[in-house]
């Protein structure tokens, strides 16, 4: 028996949640690669489900609900983009056996019934998928790509209302890492990114955080250190859309135990 979005309950902000884990990784240390370390990625696999579906489904449902502003972005600029993008998810999930999808409402791997609505296409898109959704896009004669919308549940020490409507470079300003010459690499990585032939990379944060939705503001301190119980780590894809030209950035996050790997 399924259920629809709308009837799942909402605690109240200030009950603490249960950490939500993964029991393994699709990938492991060993397939890390200098950044910015993308590799192509077969078009079946750009949209996973793993064992935490339902708990993190049902966390960005109650992020979407009680914390709309802080989670979904969409610039004006934005809007055709964010519409392709549901129509290209929807078309991906109707390929999937763990999903059925018809023209008003898609009933998901957990029984929850989404209705489809294209008036809202971020909003849908969060409730029908666990990957944070992103789009990119570069203005005629712009250098880089901007941040014209997003669906960001599960942010990893950045915060959406700072990022949004910034190009790449300004965006990781306070990425040590991320300097002119990585700028540019990932800029014609962005250029070059071709419909029907994604990449894919992932990042590897120890940590003794087991929130989910962890936003924090530019230059706050977000040292790690050796020996945490915690592993997070983000199974990012970059996806063309044809129609619009923008350059969706995927973000699977997985929160894993370190003695589970």
């Amino acid at each position: 028996m399924s259920r629809r979005v709308a009837q799942l309950p909402i605690r109240a902000q200030k009950e603490r949640m249960e950490p939500i884990f993964q029991s393994a990784l699709p990938y492991s240390e060993a397939d890390r690669r200098a950044l910015p370390g993308v590799a192509p990625l077969d078009p079946g696999n750009w949209l996973l489900q793993d064992d935490a579906f339902a708990a993190q489904m049902a966390l960005r449902a109650r992020l979407i609900a009680e914390r709309r502003g802080d989670v979904i972005a969409l610039l004006p600029e934005g809007q055709a983009a964010a519409q392709e993008l549901l129509s290209t998810v929807l078309a991906q999930l109707a390929d999937a056996r763990a999903y059925r999808v018809g023209k008003a409402e898609v009933l998901r791997p957990d029984a929850v019934t989404v209705v489809i609505d294209r008036a809202d296409p971020l909003a849908t898109l969060g409730h029908l998928v666990q990957e944070d959704l992103c789009l990119l896009q570069r203005p005629d004669e712009a250098a880089e790509h901007l941040l014209t919308g997003a669906v960001l549940c599960f942010p990893s020490a950045w915060t959406l209302a700072q990022k949004i409507g910034r190009p790449m470079m300004r965006i990781h300003d306070p990425v040590p890492d991320y300097d002119a010459g990585i700028g540019k690499r990932v800029q014609r990585m962005l250029d070059g990114v071709q419909a029907g032939r994604p990449l894919w990379r992932f990042n590897w944060l120890p940590t003794d955080d087991t929130a989910l939705f962890r936003p924090m503001l530019e230059y706050s301190d977000k040292i790690r250190r050796a020996g945490l119980p915690y592993l997070r780590s983000e199974r990012q894809t970059l996806w063309r859309l044809p129609k619009s030209g923008a350059v969706v950035f995927g973000i699977h996050t997985y929160l894993v135990r370190i003695d589970d790997l």
